[in-house]
């Protein structure tokens, strides 16, 4: 099991140095371009099989308990250690992020994105998801940090090389907006590290805060809760996010909304929570705040998108629809509660999985029309994609009553239990506030299923499919293959919570007890 984790977080790396050098003769196949390609496939199909066994192996009796562990020196003088493990709260993390990794390598290679050499791409892909594992790996302060940062340049690059129109101003407006929140994060990391004499996570989460004064802790959430908060992203540090979606290529788009964005509330659970749990409870009623307001502003802005004649970008409402399904993990965070972390936790997954379909879905119907405009795929009658691809437009469909939150479905339970957190916030922490917030929450998931369901009619729905009008390429073989995991697990954690909760709830317990099982 310690090999295991190891060889899950160092594989992708290796993986992405022989991207780089000339295929042996015998393994190109039809031609050089094909035999890195499938060589992304290779490596994160072994990435995702050592995950899968990770999990299989994982003492589920024990879910708090940290497994697979490494604790290695690595810099005797600032007490940095190379420690890694996994818990209940990272393992489904891991598991997902190895998942769509594979889905989008193998999405990749029968559909490669318009760009320069697929030998760079495949490299980057794949030093994203080392970074990205890592992450959720690592259990040392400034290892988190190097890992946190090790995502930026690939992703960069993957939307400045293989993104659509304006691609290099989204690049750079995401490398700076993100690349600054890092800067204020690292300060706060080390102000922790320096004044409890230590960087590991285990350790500080053990002592809960006691080694660190109130001040120190107000400083220190702040800090990093602003490096966090624009990866997540947070109202209002959000503005890097609809440009880079709409800009990414599809795979792009799905890592960035599916992993990436997880790493920030990752981090609030992991660091934040129970390193300072004194200073996360000033900030708690501001940040439920910001998360509300964050659900509102991005249902009313795809609301503005999905009006007729507004000429909205599909993959644009979707981005802004994820700054409101984050602000429900940041509301489940800012409860300080068992029951709200875990519909955090479980929210982060959920939204994992139905987002990266939902781009999935948005990049196949912009490779058949040709755009993603709103008022385009609509046409004249409204009849898009039910009448000319109607697999392809039920999926949509699925996708959108899943974002919507429809019972049965991965996305229900998280925004459930995110709301039911704010009805009994944690002690110390204002109880009418907080239900002031879980109504606003409540507001904006009528808002969630009023956007979606204009998407879906208007893009989805209509009359007839005009007579001598082709029908458009239904779903691929190759789609089949990339979506069907992601539909399946949307259904049986929508139909089966335990299987994540099972696993989150005794780490979150423990987390919030100050190290206490």
């Amino acid at each position: 099991m310690q090999f295991l984790l190891a060889f899950i977080v160092v594989g992708p790396l290796i993986g992405a140095a022989a991207a780089l050098l000339p295929a042996p003769p015998g393994l190109k196949g039809k031609s050089p371009d094909q035999a890195v390609l499938r060589h992304g496939v290779t490596v994160t199909g072994a990435i995702l099989a050592a995950a899968i066994v990770l999990a299989l192996g994982f003492d589920h009796d024990q879910p708090s308990k940290m497994q697979a562990t490494t604790d290695i020196s690595w810099i005797p003088a600032l007490d940095v250690r190379i420690h890694l493990g996994t818990d209940g709260i990272s393992l489904p993390l891991l598991v997902l992020t190895a998942l769509l990794t594979f889905l989008c390598a193998l999405y990749s290679y029968f559909k490669m994105p318009e760009g320069p050499s697929p030998k760079a791409f495949v490299a980057l892909l794949l030093v994203l998801e080392c970074g990205t594992l890592a992450t959720f790996a690592v259990l040392d302060l400034l290892l988190f940090f190097l890992a946190f940062e090790t995502v930026l340049i690939p992703m960069y690059f993957l939307i400045a090389r293989w993104g659509g129109a304006g691609r290099r101003p989204a690049a750079w407006k995401f490398i700076l907006f993100t690349l600054l929140g890092s800067v204020v994060m690292l300060l706060g990391l080390l102000l922790v590290g320096l004044q409890a004499g230590t960087f590991d996570m285990l350790a500080l989460a053990t002592d809960n805060g006691r080694g660190l004064t109130l001040s120190v802790q107000v400083i220190a959430v702040l800090a990093i809760g602003v490096g966090l908060a624009v990866k997540t992203p947070m109202w209002p540090l959000h503005s890097w996010l609809p440009d880079a979606h709409t800009a990414a290529p599809t795979v792009g788009s799905v890592l960035l909304a599916g992993v990436l964005l997880k790493m920030g509330t990752y981090g609030f659970v992991r660091i934040v929570l129970p390193i300072a749990p004194d200073g996360m409870q000033v900030f708690a009623p501001y940040l439920a705040a910001f998360a509300v307001v964050g659900v509102i502003y991005g249902s009313l802005a795809c609301l503005a998108l999905a009006r007729p004649g507004s000429k909205g970008d599909l993959k644009r409402l979707i981005a802004y629809s994820s700054v409101g399904h984050m602000g429900f993990v940041l509301l489940g965070i800012a409860t300080m509660t068992p029951t709200g972390v875990n519909g955090a936790l479980f929210a982060n997954i959920a939204h994992g999985l139905i987002t990266g379909l939902l781009f999935f879905l948005a990049g196949a119907v912009k490779d058949r029309y040709g755009t993603a405009d709103l008022d385009t795929l609509a046409g004249a009658t409204g009849a898009a994609l039910y009448g000319r691809a109607p697999r392809l437009g039920g999926l949509l469909a699925f996708a959108a009553v899943a974002s919507l939150g429809l019972p049965g479905l991965a996305g229900f339970w998280g925004e459930m239990l995110a709301l039911f957190g704010a009805f009994d916030p944690a002690d110390g922490l204002s109880r009418p506030a907080f239900l002031t917030f879980m109504a606003i929450g409540g507001l904006g998931t009528l808002l969630t299923a009023a956007y979606l369901l204009v998407v879906v009619r208007r893009v989805c729905m209509g009359g007839p499919r005009p007579v001598g009008e082709p029908r458009l390429a239904d779903v691929q073989g190759y789609e089949v293959a990339a979506w069907t995991p992601l539909v399946a697990l949307t259904v049986l954690a929508g139909l089966w919570p335990a299987v994540l909760l099972g696993l989150t709830d005794p780490a979150v317990q423990k987390l919030l007890a100050g190290g206490k099982a």
